[in-house]
């Protein structure tokens, strides 16, 4: 007998969504409304919020804003119209890839509409079902489904694990042989839940004894790390073994699209076969030239680095200071550790909000281990170390109130059903 197709999906909603009816609009879907910023409004009341990747503080800035609203005034919301290959293509699309692989240190760019979209379509369009992917098993989602599109073979290492790559490498070594393929291998500049470095310096050094391309997700890097901002190859001093490097505007730039970097003959193909641009809409002008003015701003104005710098050390020194668990974070991310259930957890955050005012974005099981709560707060340049100071109280005293069963208690008594995990 054939299943009814919506039947499974009627009757598991999957290991977030089964949480939508209690979750959902408040823990997941929130809604937060005014200026983009440290301080918005949520649920009718001003919230400190630690739960947007405006790193440098560029959503709101005045002369971004500007640029934007003059792009939209000349050209509207729709132009270009087409693909790029198409009648999508403009002066201002070019000028910004140039600027790009100038700024991180590449012969030539390639702007995608969108990262998650972008980076899928960058993994299929490097690799045939002959070759072979080694990958961190802590990869973003992106990067997991981009992998999932390759018909060949691949291979996950422990993350961040020297020994386990290079397992791995060995092992794709061989099967390249037996395939007549290469290898590609992916790794983040920045993990952007745990705030890890990939470990680029040594991943390039295993290129002395195997022969692989490196692909690296520097989403979190590019804007914050490095001299200049070039991301985490330029902190590790090996951005020119980078074979292909990837970022969103998502983060520092705050806008929509993306772009990725390499030796000029390696773009020239990505150009002729990245279907998610090859058949897709032309990214607008409203990003494009905003993104020209975002990218002028980072590079002419380090002290937004630095003040960023300035309130991601007053930050995490706090945190450590007051005895918190923020693990080997070595970027802006700033996950905080706790041990708790999930039903411990929607207390915590529901207490935050409603009694401290502060908004930050909660991680739980299944996407980490069960009874593990982590605290994932992004600082930002906009952020005051009055903001810094506030948030570190309300910790001390919701970590107080989870250790002495405050938040079990409610958890407990609650009719919502919060079973299973």
């Amino acid at each position: 007998m054939v299943k009814d197709l919506f039947e499974r999906i009627q009757n598991n909603k999957g290991p977030l969504g089964k949480w939508a009816s209690q979750a959902e609009g408040y823990y997941v879907f929130p809604k937060l409304e005014g200026d983009l910023g440290p301080r918005m409004m949520f649920h009718g009341k001003e919230i400190l919020n630690w739960s947007i990747n405006d790193y440098l503080g560029l959503a709101n800035h005045p002369e971004v804003r500007k640029a934007d609203t003059e792009a939209a005034a000349q050209y509207g919301a729709a132009y270009p119209m087409g693909a790029r290959m198409m009648s999508g293509q403009t002066d201002f699309h070019e000028q910004l890839e140039k600027e790009l692989a100038e700024f991180v240190m590449k012969e030539s760019a390639y702007l995608l509409n969108f990262g998650y979209q972008g980076m899928v379509s960058t993994i299929d369009a490097l690799v045939t079902k002959n070759d072979i992917i080694v990958y961190d098993v802590d990869s973003h989602a992106c990067i997991i489904d981009g992998v999932r599109l390759h018909m060949g073979k691949r291979f996950t290492y422990r993350h961040n694990d020297l020994e386990s790559m290079e397992k791995n490498l060995q092992r794709a070594t061989k099967m390249a042989e037996e395939t007549g393929g290469g290898i590609l291998f992916i790794t983040e500049g920045v993990f952007g839940m745990r705030g890890q470095q990939g470990k680029l310096k040594e991943i390039v050094e295993f290129k002395k004894k195997y022969n692989f391309r490196l692909l690296v997700d520097d989403a979190h890097g590019f804007g914050t790390l490095g001299k200049t901002g070039a991301g985490a190859g330029e902190e590790q001093g090996v951005q020119d073994q980078i074979d292909v490097y990837f970022s969103t505007f998502a983060k520092s730039m705050a806008n929509i699209g993306a772009f990725i970097a390499a030796d000029k003959d390696i773009i020239d193909y990505l150009k002729y076969n990245l279907r998610s641009q090859m058949f897709a809409k032309s990214l607008p002008m409203i990003q494009t030239i905003g993104s020209l003015k975002r990218l002028q701003m980072l590079r002419s104005m380090p002290e937004l680095k630095d003040k960023l710098w300035e309130n991601v050390n007053a930050l995490q020194n706090g945190l450590r200071n007051k005895g918190f668990n923020i693990g080997d974070t070595n970027t802006c991310v700033t996950p905080v550790y706790l041990e708790g259930s999930v039903p411990e957890a929607m207390v915590m955050v529901n207490d935050l909000r409603e009694n401290y005012g502060i908004f930050l974005s909660i991680v739980i099981y299944p996407v980490i281990p069960k009874g593990i709560i982590l605290l994932r707060m992004i600082p930002t340049a906009s952020h005051t170390l009055a903001d810094i100071d506030q948030t570190l109280a309300a910790f001390e005293i919701i970590r107080e109130k989870l250790v002495n069963g405050t938040y079990k208690k409610i958890a407990d008594a609650t009719t919502v059903d919060m079973d299973a995990v």
